[in-house]
């Protein structure tokens, strides 16, 4: 199959062609490739594509899979709206 047709991280819409083409220009971790084209921080958070993205990257370097580290995850934020923040406020004073 066409590595340009094949979806890596569809939050991001990346393809195994882009990863390829990371991995040629030296890129070899997971938070390298995160900071270039965003893999792994949709809105599934890597639990989609991460595993995928850590066997192309053991298999083009050939590195045991163990030994790949996955991204640093963060915890998921959520929106406030400014009308709570006043009422929070406004229950302060």
């Amino acid at each position: 199959m066409d590595p340009k047709h094949v979806i890596i991280c569809r939050c991001s819409d990346v393809t195994l062609a882009d990863l390829i083409a990371l991995f040629e220009q030296g890129y070899q971790t997971f938070e390298e490739l995160k900071r270039i084209k965003r893999v792994g921080m949709g809105p599934c958070q890597a639990n989609t594509c991460g595993k995928m993205v850590q066997w192309e990257i053991s298999k083009y370097f050939n590195q045991p899979l163990e030994e790949v580290p996955f991204h640093n995850m963060r915890p998921l934020t959520m929106g406030i709206k400014l009308k709570e923040i006043m009422e929070a406020k406004n229950r302060e004073e």
